[in-house]
């Protein structure tokens, strides 16, 4: 991972186009979810190969399943910068067997509905291993990533138990976790209410705020801006700590639409309509400064109810890694102007 003190020299990535200016961010920390965050990172670390960058990794998605504590964004983060992501999915392992479901499954035991990986299991037994030895998240995150080597400082938001809880809409308003929501139910019943379960009584983890407050710049990347991004932003002290930086954000709205997953379905649950603008309304002037939309939305460059953010339309569709670059280059460049 990338150390040092002092700014860094601008310094050009290969492949990225002559004429795009040279920028000279040096420390650059990320909130992040998990598909598209992961993705996007790939491209920062070759918009800015010399900046240390630091990932505050979304945990409200962590779950104990067959007895192990399951971190999904913090582990798709680490396999994809590790190199051992399935293309396909966006998450779990590469060249992946079920065997151990399979007999799991044999057993009866549950639930049946969250699939897990004979090889991503192995994560999930030393990390609660690990814990169930008192070592905290960070700790454990830490001891993970010396085998992925993501180039990357990637820190859990919290140490502190927090999980982002759905109450369903209809008779009983049952409580469910966002995992079951998500991927039981495919978010298809709506959603009354989505809480980050722990999270006032739960402290930043060992060197996220110092992250937030030693960087240049703070970048909200393309995730969900309810159940990632704002669940990181419900932990006491990471919003404040984040408001008082230059904070560039990435739609991950697309004409009207999410790029990957459900988040329509997340923000219908807070009364947020799905759309590049209300997204960037919601997150408001006082949070970030500047707001990179795809092309079909240029028109929200000039909406009124963003006044106070500045507002650029690229295409943001990460087909391919110089696209993702193409994009991260662009946030580090509105963050150099606002800066």
């Amino acid at each position: 991972m990338p150390t040092g003190g002092g700014r860094l020299e601008p310094r050009r990535a290969e492949g990225i186009p002559a004429d795009l200016p040279h920028f000279t961010v040096m420390r650059i920390t990320v909130l992040a979810g998990g598909v598209g965050a992961a993705r996007y990172l790939r491209g920062l670390k070759q918009a800015a190969p010399e900046a240390e960058i630091t990932v505050v990794g979304n945990t409200g998605d962590d779950i104990t399943l067959f007895g192990l504590r399951v971190c999904p964004d913090l582990d798709t983060v680490m396999y994809t910068l590790g190199g051992g992501i399935n293309e396909d999915q966006g998450w779990g392992r590469e060249g992946e067997t079920h065997r151990v479901r399979a007999e799991l499954a044999a057993y009866g035991a549950s639930p049946d509905w969250f699939t897990l990986g004979d090889r991503d299991f192995a994560t999930h037994i030393l990390r609660s291993q690990l814990l169930a030895a008192g070592q905290p998240l960070s700790a454990v995150t830490e001891v993970l990533c010396r085998r992925w080597q993501p180039g990357v400082r990637l820190l859990p938001m919290s140490d502190d138990p927090v999980e982002t809880h759905v109450t369903l809409a209809g008779p009983g308003g049952r409580e469910i976790h966002f995992q079951e929501w998500w991927v039981r139910l495919h978010a298809a019943t709506p959603a009354a209410r989505i809480s980050a379960s722990g999270a006032e009584r739960a402290r930043p983890a060992p060197g996220v705020l110092a992250a937030i407050s030693d960087a240049d710049v703070v970048v909200f990347p393309p995730s969900n801006p309810v159940v990632s991004i704002g669940t990181i932003l419900a932990v006491p002290g990471i919003r404040a700590a984040v408001a008082a930086k230059t904070v560039v954000g990435v739609s991950p709205i697309i004409g009207g639409a999410p790029v990957r997953g459900m988040a329509d379905a997340c923000l219908t649950a807070i009364g947020v309509e799905t759309s590049a603008a209300a997204v960037a309304a919601h997150y408001g002037p006082e949070l970030i400064d500047g707001w990179l939309v795809d092309d079909q939305d240029k028109a929200v460059t000039d909406d009124p109810a963003l006044a106070g953010i500045a507002v650029r339309a690229l295409p943001l569709l990460m087909r391919d890694l110089p696209a993702t670059t193409a994009i991260a280059r662009a946030a580090l460049d509105l963050a150099q102007e606002l800066g």
